[in-house]
């Protein structure tokens, strides 16, 4: 019939086909509202928490999107824990990010260096530190993995460190030296916590230089062939201090241990790690740590179950023994749990 309707999709098996939208004038595309007026307005929790999800670099390519999202990539608080060890940076970019985003807000950095980078082009330098420093107050973590610190000076570091963390970095030997003038303040007057991972420049000294100048809580020490136990005793009487001590992968017998269980009477948790020298007779001298709530002993010690448990039961605030590395039989270790029901394996 002419005066019938086309027959619809439907009735010929197909799927209904929406209508087309009206076509729009230019005038319209260019009064058209922003993105962000058109994005339904999330809650700022959830756009903060996306952000802080996200890595730190990716954040400030964010500022792109919209007025909105450009608003959120300022927010101090997406600033405060920036980890930019996953890319490699440039001294063009890190000044960019400290000129545009680290403020006082930021409490932990976390950079790689390019020690063994093809190029080698170190981008730290003692002018982007000391304006770290200056304009990053509040900075109280600092961890550099990577880096090539050999020709910067040990001053230019932020005063307000409370942590250092250095992992596979190359250091000069005149590092956490103390100046030589009375009058010039200490570098890191404020350092509690030092944290060394196979920096194979770090030696006796250093460990004297910074014990000496700064009231350590923890120290960790992996990785470090060059101390020895004569660095050990030096060191122990600065650190009385000390809470928190682990020492992995270091050439100490025990001697050092002595010196541990003489000076270091505060504390609480200590590891001995692929340190293969440790005996009995080393054992023993960890009685007098009265304080020690958690040992870690790993490796192959040459140690007998008997001494374990004696020197643990003279401990009265122990509660976690870890003897995984050590290879005793099951029989051994039901032993020594039995013997030590107060703690934890």
């Amino acid at each position: 019939m002419c005066g019938s309707p086309p027959p619809s999709s439907s009735s010929r098996g197909g799927s209904v086909q929406p209508p087309a939208p009206p076509a729009r004038s230019s005038a319209q595309l260019l009064h058209a509202p922003p993105v962000d007026e058109l994005v339904p307005c999330a809650p700022h929790k959830i756009e903060h928490g996306c952000c802080c999800r996200d890595r730190n670099l990716p954040c400030c390519c964010s500022h792109r999107v919209c007025r909105r999202w450009h608003r959120l990539v300022q927010d101090k608080m997406l600033w405060r824990f920036v980890d930019l060890r996953p890319y490699k940076l440039s001294s063009r970019i890190l000044w960019h990010l400290l000129r545009q985003y680290l403020r006082n807000s930021l409490r932990v950095l976390k950079v790689r260096g390019a020690l063994y980078s093809m190029r080698k082009h170190e981008f730290l330098s003692p002018a982007l530190l000391q304006a770290l420093g200056k304009q990053c107050p509040s900075l109280y973590h600092l961890c550099l993995t990577q880096a090539d610190l050999r020709r910067l000076p040990y001053d230019c570091i932020p005063s307000s460190l409370k942590s250092l963390k250095l992992s596979q970095c190359e250091i000069p030997a005149v590092w956490f030296q103390k100046s030589a003038s009375p009058e010039t303040p200490r570098v890191l007057p404020q350092l509690q916590h030092l944290m060394i991972h196979n920096v194979s420049a770090f030696s006796d000294q250093h460990l004297l230089n910074v014990s000496s100048q700064t009231s350590l809580r923890t120290l960790t020490l992996s990785g470090t062939y060059r101390l020895t136990d004569a660095g050990i005793q030096r060191a122990a009487p600065y650190l009385e201090d000390l809470e928190c001590l682990v020492l992995r992968k270091c050439v100490i017998t025990d001697a050092a241990v002595y010196f541990i269980g003489r000076h270091m009477k505060q504390l609480r948790s200590l590891e001995f790690s692929n340190t293969c020298s440790l005996t009995d007779a080393g054992l023993a001298c960890l009685a007098a740590l009265k304080c020690l709530e958690t040992l870690h002993l790993e490796s192959r010690f040459k140690l007998s179950p008997d001494a374990i448990v004696a020197v643990c039961q003279a401990l009265p605030q122990l509660s976690n023994l870890n003897l995984d590395g050590i290879d005793f039989e099951d029989q051994t270790i039901h032993k020594i749990q039995a013997s030590l029901p107060n703690c934890r394996f």
